[in-house]
């Protein structure tokens, strides 16, 4: 019973990320087509694990400063890539997806399917069976406020220049997809710093949620402002 409690709390935080988000949507997408990209992000964390294994074999021969900042990088990208390819072919040809905002709505959702599947993940490996319940709830609040709305943010921004991209000439298209997934990465790949430095002991636990809270509170701020500015084209993309 405690397994199957744990197991259910673990996607609890991307659930109510979702509703939240949800809201910015004045043109509410269908419901199918939200269970479809948030159970496609969910099925991507395997794919992302299979290549986050392989990219790590593949560099396992470099220093131990040379793999950190690698893996930091490699990682974000991998997942960030991954979560772009699930809109990317489970939305962006859909009849559904009929104006910007909506790019910015399925990275998102297709983030948060990802972290929810993670969360899983973690939790199973932490014993959940054995894992006292305020241990739990501790472990969902954290991932809450910290990883689960990270990758919702960061998938957020890549959304916008996703939705910029097809506002503008097919010449520069790439150019600002590209610029979005690269900082997506970028400020991903801060957040995973945060946590390493801490993990080896480089930095207190007070420091860690100081620098994390500033870069949390940073992508908001900036993925707010992207909602109000592409909001205001309402018109329909030409894809």
């Amino acid at each position: 019973m405690k397994l199957i409690l744990c197991l259910l709390l673990a996607p609890l935080p991307s659930i109510i990320w979702l509703a939240f988000y949800l809201r910015k949507d004045k043109h509410p997408e269908p419901n199918k087509m939200i269970i479809k990209i948030f159970f496609l992000g969910v099925l991507s964390v395997p794919l992302a694990g299979l290549l986050e294994h392989l990219f790590f074999e593949g560099i396992s021969r470099l220093n131990i400063i040379s793999q950190i900042v690698i893996l930091v990088i490699g990682f974000a990208f991998i997942e960030e890539f991954l979560k772009y390819l699930v809109v990317k072919f489970g939305a962006l040809r859909s009849s559904f997806f009929d104006e910007p905002v909506d790019a910015m709505i399925y990275m998102i959702i297709a983030a948060l399917g990802f972290a929810a599947a993670e969360n899983i993940y973690l939790l199973s490996q932490a014993y959940p069976a054995t894992m006292p319940i305020g241990s739990a709830l501790e472990f969902i609040s954290t991932r809450f406020l910290g990883a689960t709305f990270l990758h919702a943010l960061a998938s957020g921004i890549i959304g916008y220049f996703l939705a910029a991209s097809l506002l503008v000439n097919s010449k520069i298209r790439k150019l600002l997809l590209w610029s979005g997934i690269l900082i997506g990465t970028i400020l991903h790949s801060i957040f995973n710093y945060i946590i390493i430095l801490n993990s080896q002991g480089l930095i207190d636990a007070l420091t860690r949620n100081f620098y994390l809270l500033i870069l949390l509170v940073f992508m908001a701020i900036t993925l707010s402002f992207m909602f109000k500015k592409i909001n205001k084209h309402r018109s329909i993309c030409k894809i």
